[in-house]
């Protein structure tokens, strides 16, 4: 039973359209479980997603460059995504214009802690020089941290992962971490989001409303210009 099976599927893994329907499917699934959860950050949609999406790519036995081939369509629609956020934050504006202050406090803090903590933390347990800096612009959204992380001798394909999984984690965690702090301003919730968690974080700050959508994508946009700008010359001074 189980060979006539994998001889049905194995023509089908080749299929560009298969594995589009795979990763969407695995999406639209984790959101229903993350309902039946009452919403629990534990059940965040992304995290749920990649991990039915890789058992089924493992299960059948074919490469990511196979997946990929389906897959990068999605991909692509994560660069208009990422610009669609852009229109909550111009319909916010006059919002952001009395907050200058916190914000660029909030930005500049996070920013350097993340830079710092994440190579010290490597370093502390005896990483190499290449993985350190691998995890210095893990904060910022994918392809700027590749690049910064290919600038400064680091591995962009470990930077990359670093991203992703750092974003989910501060989906599961932040809004928990905040609301248990007493921290009910939507503003922090979303800058927080984007400057912690890039897109992934943001895309759930969204949920709390347009203004911490905004700042979610102000967060994303100041967070990879700043670190960007900052990593090289911390790299520089630690050399």
């Amino acid at each position: 039973m189980i060979r006539e099976i994998t001889a049905a599927w194995s023509p089908l893994t080749f299929t560009p359209l298969l594995w589009i329907v795979v990763t969407l499917g695995a999406y639209l699934l984790a959101k229903r479980v993350q309902k039946l959860c009452g919403g629990m950050a534990l059940a965040n949609p992304v995290l749920i997603a990649i991990g039915v999406v890789a058992a089924v790519v493992m299960a059948a036995r074919v490469s990511y460059a196979t997946y990929f081939t389906g897959a990068q369509f999605i991909n692509f629609l994560l660069g208009p995504a990422t610009v669609a956020l852009a229109l909550p934050l111009a319909r916010n504006l006059r919002h952001m214009r009395g907050a200058v202050k916190g914000v660029i406090l909030a930005l500049v803090a996070g920013s350097l802690v993340s830079i710092v903590s994440g190579v010290a933390l490597v370093r502390l347990l005896g990483g190499s020089r290449s993985v350190a800096l691998s995890m210095a612009p893990k904060s910022v959204t994918t392809p700027i941290a590749m690049a910064v992380s290919q600038q400064i001798g680091g591995l962009p394909a470990l930077t990359a992962a670093l991203a992703i999984v750092g974003g989910i984690f501060a989906a599961v965690v932040g809004q928990t971490l905040l609301t248990r702090m007493r921290i009910r301003d939507t503003r922090t919730h979303g800058f927080a989001a984007g400057v912690a968690g890039s897109g992934v974080a943001a895309a759930q700050a969204v949920s709390l409303g347009g203004l911490a959508a905004a700042f979610a994508a102000l967060g994303i946009a100041l967070n990879g210009v700043l670190t960007a700008l900052a990593t090289p010359f911390l790299v520089s001074i630690w050399r």
